[in-house]
């Protein structure tokens, strides 16, 4: 096992990460931006470096900066979190060349899986069914409208890089997709630094399944079910759930089963999380593969009682996976509720400012897990993300009315939250009967949505 551990992300996830070492008894060094200062890991953390100011090209995305406070503070391991640096091959090889071990992926492992277009290609030669799309790449827009005329519209730009819904557009005309190339090249430079495209068919009214898998290095896998992600406004999740009201539990079973068999026959390491989009007939496609922890891990820990970051700082180090498929068994129900600095009644606006009071909620099957304070100021330059609320139940009745509850106690004063969407969400019908698919939120609008609840 490690003996110290850089942590070079900010926010929830440094915090969660931080409890992980403290679980392994080994040390942790908080990295952060010079707006980062103040923030709770750092408050948290046995040791805190800065590596820059807060533009995250200069800090959190500098590979030098964040490198170097490993060297400088006598760490052998790096933990990206998610976002940042977390699936970037290039970085990942250069702490392997300084003699780090980077808590992930192996480099020539994210570097296999780095292109999304061509891991639709290696994991559908190995058994999963996967959407129609364009024949590698975009080359230029005539080869885009070409591929389009073939797929047939409706059909979605997708970046290869990154994720988060940024570069993705879907569009139903040879117009919409002109003008769509031009913005979805220009999102995915700026937010990955790669603006290569590729086209998938749309499919209407789809739901949104993904699969949480761990391989060890001797390839041994195990899947632990798999996840809901169907609500999402602009391609961009924030409730997650599981099981998924999708799929009947056989069919949660064999898509799991397929998945696992898929990753470690392709040469996965690590945890990571297979993307799927299921259709009204219940058929799922596979679409892309996570090569980090996921926001929404909470869900699958409180399903299985596995702590996933754990796990995969275990696998980092070299040890086995230490349980099998066996070993894994998936209880009850689970709902996730991201907390974000948006007003939902505008847009989501991104919102900042000074956390006047905090009061996280309690009670049974109650997880709260948040970098906030009272006293805390939400800087304006990163992710809106300021927590997650995960409540467990016995069932999904029980855990949507504990959700209800655990909503009702959560206090964040003095900026403006997204609360309010979670609270109208639980008491929306389709919601309720478990048939929300990916574009319910953005069909209705956020306003309206809301408006609606409070009738």
């Amino acid at each position: 096992m490690f003996a110290k551990i850089l942590i070079a992300n900010r926010g929830e996830i440094a915090v969660r990460v931080l409890r992980a070492c403290r679980t392994l008894g080994v040390e942790a060094v908080v990295a952060y931006s010079e707006a980062d200062r103040e923030s709770l890991a750092v408050q948290l953390a046995d040791e805190a470096i800065c590596i820059g100011p807060a533009d995250a090209k200069r800090s959190y995305l500098s590979a030098p900066a964040v490198i170097s406070a490993a060297i400088v503070s006598g760490c052998d391991a790096i933990h990206p979190g998610y976002g940042f640096l977390s699936e970037d091959e290039g970085f990942a090889e250069v702490v392997r060349a300084h003699g780090l071990t980077f808590i992930g992926p192996p480099p020539q492992v994210l570097e296999r899986f780095a292109s999304k277009e061509a891991t639709r290609r290696l994991l559908g030669a190995e058994g999963l069914a996967t959407i129609p799309g364009s024949n590698g790449m975009l080359r230029d827009d005539l080869h885009g409208l070409e591929e389009a005329e073939r797929i047939g519209y409706p059909v979605l730009i997708k970046p290869s890089a990154g994720g988060g819904g940024k570069g993705m557009r879907m569009v139903r005309t040879p117009r919409e997709l002109e003008a769509a190339l031009k913005i979805c090249r220009s999102e995915a430079r700026a937010a990955f630094g790669d603006d290569s495209l590729y086209l998938e068919k749309w499919l209407e009214d789809n739901r949104h399944v993904e699969v949480q898998v761990a391989v060890d290095r001797f390839g041994h896998g195990v899947h632990l079910g798999e996840r809901d992600c169907s609500v999402q406004r602009r391609h961009q999740k924030f409730l997650e759930e599981a099981p998924t009201p999708a799929l009947d539990e056989a069919a949660r079973n064999e898509l799991a089963e397929r998945a696992i068999r898929a990753v470690v026959a392709a040469g996965y390491e690590n945890v990571g999380t297979l993307e799927f989009l299921v259709d009204p007939a219940g058929n799922a496609y596979f679409i892309e593969i996570n090569c980090r922890i996921q926001v929404e891990h909470p869900v699958t820990e409180m399903l299985t009682g596995i702590d996933l970051v754990v796990t995969q700082i275990r696998i980092a180090a070299g040890e086995p996976l230490g349980f099998s498929q066996g070993d894994v068994t998936l209880r009850g129900h689970a709902l996730e509720f991201r907390i974000n600095a948006e007003d939902t009644a505008h847009d989501f606006r991104p919102s900042t400012g000074v956390v006047e009071r905090y009061l996280a909620p309690g009670g049974p099957g109650v997880r709260m897990d948040s970098h906030l304070f009272t006293g805390y100021e939400v800087p304006p330059f990163y992710d809106s993300l300021l927590g997650k609320l995960v409540v467990w139940g016995p069932d999904r009745p029980t855990a949507i009315a504990r959700s209800r509850a655990a909503l009702d106690e959560l206090v964040v004063d003095g900026i403006v939250t997204n609360i309010a969407i979670h609270q109208a969400l639980l008491v929306n019908d389709t919601f309720l009967a478990g048939e929300m698919t990916t574009n319910l939120v953005d069909r209705i609008g956020s306003a309206a949505f809301l408006a609606a609840a409070a009738r």
